[in-house]
């Protein structure tokens, strides 16, 4: 960061509207969703708040307290412990309230003020607030706490960000801007006596004051995690940390002892502080609050038992339809539009090396992929309104009970969700699990849930081999071939999460406790955007992969030529068919060929390459001029010694069942070692799911075959 450049933190409670206020500020597109835990690590971006001021606004993870439990928690209490000692100190801090929550929101607020840096407090969904015909007096909340400055806005519609600014350029501007010492808590002198012993040792590191070292103590006290990350900042010796760790112990007995809880010791203490300093005053014009109980009302319906469940998978089963009936026509503008290019190059191009490099090796690889663009797309469009809406948070909600059944909780539900999508985001949503056993369990089974880079391959398969037509009456066999790839995934993972949590030590139990978002009517802006976003990382991720390996494979695929002219070219001969070859008695027992092998492969870069690679072969294997669609290619091979088709719905359900447990990801893995700082369980992965994958299609076709399907 330029030194010249002040620096401002944004902090909150999860779901407070903190990353939407950042996009505002900064002009950026961070991901924005209607649950907690979104953003799990710092982010930063400039804010002009004249034409020649600006700021740097880093987005810090959102959590309810400095007292850390989960990473992304510690993230904030680290980064806290610095400024308190003088470390890279912002100039002021945003601090994001939802006004719906006053109260709740103002304890990590309180905490907050307790820095010595300049406080603004911006107060988010006053939309809402207005809605339920109330209001909140922002200036006497600003004499209560004495903070900066308190600005009333609504990041969702887009208003009060110009006060917020114009409250920001007054703070770095302003000289001796006094910070809040208006409201602290109140020790009593019982338990200021019983801690002194951790205040005395923290007041020998720090010299701050003796609220401030009381505060710390108080922090020590109630979490371990926090008297670990203390010990870590200050680089107390081993012999400090065990001197610390025995006075922490006594403190926690005696504090238990009078019959208060340790755990709960600061809490119950800033609370009281906060309901003190508030009980006098008329902050908020009450009104009776309607849209609570309709809210209360459809919660009792989606988070049922027996119900929730239900409506989850009817919503699941109507969006993988939806994949198919909506796609259709979009596909089929993509493939001849991919046809028409390849042909339109045919033509164009004298033969040799580059049509055929252009033709048979970027164009047919890259177009295989952009040709299931659309429903990828509208999976997508389908994600975002469940997570705009609030839904995915009542899905956590209703899961509970069965995290706990197989090791887990449900905090692991909107990682494993967010991996409907992508596996990496949701790996790096673990760090909101406080348990390391289960954050760690959630990463080792969420590559089984099913992601939109395994989508091509089943939308190929189905669309090839199963038939479109309809299972009684009301539903639709490709539709529900597809929710069945997703159920498999995601029954095995919740298996697998069963099995190894018995096999893995614990090191402290978490609770879940979550606030349930307000059901919100997305943002038609917000939605598309966020659709855009996310369909083009796709396109520019994948496309990169799949163009750098499509130009790989069409050579394995086209050397080495014939000696003499007169010897025709079979791809069997070429490189790319050895390789298949040498390995095609190992997979021939899953109905697999030896460009399928090929494709498995090179579909370790990414899964979606599988389809690419086939394309590839089939447009260098092909003879004539003519473009080769692949749908068509696969329908049309033949089994040179039977006379019959080679790819039947058998070994298509064979290939998808290999996809839906395959470890073709290598992206995946290397974030894996990054999260857990380990190769050991990249590895474990890899080993498992390759086993699962090879078990998985070899019952599928052995069975199949045995039952005389075909």
């Amino acid at each position: 960061m330029d030194n010249k450049t002040p620096l401002i933190a944004l902090m909150g409670n999860p779901n407070s509207g903190k990353t939407a206020i950042f996009n505002l500020l900064t002009g950026m597109n961070q991901k924005v969703s209607n649950y907690p835990g979104i953003t799990v690590e710092q982010r930063r971006g400039n804010a002009q708040l004249t034409d020649t001021c600006a700021v740097q606004i880093m987005d810090m993870p959102g959590t309810y307290s400095l007292t850390p439990e989960s990473l992304d928690e510690k993230i904030v209490a680290q980064q806290t412990l610095k400024w308190l000692n003088g470390i890279d100190r912002p100039a002021a801090i945003i601090s994001v309230v939802d006004a719906g929550n006053l109260s709740r929101n103002l304890y990590l607020t309180s905490q907050v003020m307790e820095l010595g840096i300049p406080v603004i407090i911006a107060l988010n969904m006053m939309d809402r607030v207005k809605k339920k015909n109330q209001n909140i007096d922002s200036k006497e909340l600003q004499k209560i706490l004495g903070v900066h400055a308190v600005v009333p806005m609504s990041a969702r519609e887009k208003w009060g960000i110009n006060e917020l600014q114009s409250e920001l350029l007054n703070v770095i501007t302003k000289a001796n801007i006094e910070v809040s010492t208006h409201i602290q808590m109140e020790i009593p002198k019982e338990i200021e006596k019983i801690i002194s012993p951790i205040s005395e040792f923290l007041y020998d590191k720090n010299n701050h004051d003796n609220y401030i070292t009381n505060v710390q103590a108080l922090r020590i006290i109630t979490r371990k995690s926090a008297l670990e990350l203390y010990s870590e900042c200050k680089n107390l010796t081993g012999a400090e940390i065990k001197s610390l760790t025995l006075l922490r112990d006594n403190v926690a007995h005696e504090i238990d002892e009078l019959g208060l809880n340790h755990r709960i010791l600061e809490a119950t203490l800033r609370f009281e502080m906060l309901d003190n300093a508030l009980k006098d005053h008329t902050l908020i014009n009450q009104s009776e609050i309607k849209n609570q109980s309709r809210s209360e009302r459809v919660d009792k319906i989606l988070t049922h038992k027996w119900v929730g469940p239900l409506i989850f998978i009817t919503l699941l089963y109507g969006i993988f339809q939806s994949i198919f009936t909506w796609a259709t026509i979009p596909m089929q503008y993509i493939d001849s539009a991919v046809g028409y290019l390849g042909n339109y190059c045919v033509q164009l191009f004298s033969p040799g090396i580059l049509r055929d490099l252009l033709v048979e090796g970027i164009i047919s690889g890259v177009g295989a992929i952009l040709i299931f663009l659309p429903q990828i797309l509208i999976l997508m469009f389908f994600m975002t309104i469940l997570e705009d809406t609030g839904y995915m948070a009542r899905v956590a909600f209703m899961m509970d009970k069965l995290m706990n059944k197989i090791g887990l909780h449900g905090k692991s539900v909107l990682p494993l969700m967010s991996g409907y999508a992508c596996a990496i985001p949701g790996i790096m949503a673990t760090r909101t699990i406080d348990s390391w056993k289960e954050r760690l369990i959630t990463i080792i089974v969420l590559p089984l849930i099913s992601c939109s880079a395994r989508l091509p391959v089943y939308t190929l398969m189905i669309g090839a081999f199963i038939p479109n037509k309809p299972i009684l009456g009301f539903l639709n066999l490709q539709g529900l071939t597809m929710v069945l790839m997703y159920f498999l995934g995601t029954v095995t993972a919740m298996v697998i999460a069963a099995i190894i949590s018995r096999f893995i030590e614990e090191k402290g139990k978490s609770s879940f406790v979550m606030e349930m978002p307000p059901y919100r009517m997305p943002l038609a802006v917000s939605l598309f955007r966020q659709v855009y976003t996310r369909g083009k990382l796709f396109v520019i991720n994948a496309g990169k992969i799949i163009m750098a390996i499509s130009i790989v494979l069409w050579f394995l695929a086209s050397f080495p030529k014939p000696d003499s002219d007169e010897e025709s070219f079979s791809i069997q001969n070429s490189y790319a068919g050895k390789i298949g070859h040498a390995i095609e008695p190992v997979i021939a027992p899953l109905g697999f060929d030896w460009k399928i092998g090929v494709g498995l492969i090179t579909s370790f870069a990414a899964r979606e390459v599988m389809v690419s690679t086939l394309a590839t072969l089939y447009n260098v294997e092909d003879e004539g001029d003519d473009f080769v669609g692949i749908t068509e290619a696969l329908k049309n091979e033949v089994n040179p010694l039977t006379g019959l088709p080679k790819y039947t719905p058998l070994v298509a359900l064979s290939i998808m069942v290999f996809y839906v447990y395959a470890a073709q990801c290598m992206a995946t893995f290397a974030i894996v070692k990054n999260e857990t700082n380990s190769w050991k369980w990249p590895l474990i992965m890899i080993v498992y799911m390759t086993g699962l994958a090879y078990i998985g299609s070899l019952l599928v076709y052995q069975g199949g075959q045995m039952l005389g399907f075909t």
